[in-house]
């Protein structure tokens, strides 16, 4: 079945297609806020970096800093509401997890930047480069070679 829009025919399939294109455009971005956020906290990045190492219980992961377990309890529910750790349940052990694939989320954003930032970095690069050669050759050299 189409139907014309604006002198084009779309069909079903295409409107399918593009609703769950938006709407997982949509989450995509909200997950990323929501990584973004819950990556703020320096006390969240550390307990990432311990994660990497593999996992560990919520006791744990609280030593190294001087707050409370619900302080501490508070920071792993911001991360898993994330996605950032997986908690699982073995008896009375709840050990935490690192869950990298809203890490690649935000190392494939970044990446969009990196073109942009290399070549203002290059750009500035051949910047001290010249002011370097300038002032190599001194004020009387560049005298000389405008005269």
């Amino acid at each position: 079945m189409t139907e014309p829009v604006g002198g084009l025919y779309i069909t079903s399939a295409l409107i399918i297609r593009l609703v769950k294109y938006m709407s997982t455009t949509a989450l995509s971005e909200d997950a990323l806020s929501t990584t973004l956020s819950a990556l703020a906290d320096p006390t969240r990045r550390a307990i990432l970096a311990r994660l990497a190492a593999g996992e560990a219980s919520v006791t744990e992961l609280a030593e190294p800093f001087a707050m409370t377990m619900p302080a501490v309890s508070k920071h792993l529910k911001v991360l898993e509401r994330a996605h950032l750790i997986e908690r699982s349940r073995r008896a009375q052990w709840r050990p935490c997890r690192l869950a990298p694939e809203p890490l690649r989320d935000v190392a494939d954003w970044v990446e969009h930047y990196r073109g942009l930032w290399e070549d203002r970095l290059d750009r500035l690069d051949d910047y001290l480069t010249e002011l370097q050669a300038g002032a190599a050759t001194g004020p009387a050299r560049q005298d000389e070679a405008n005269a």
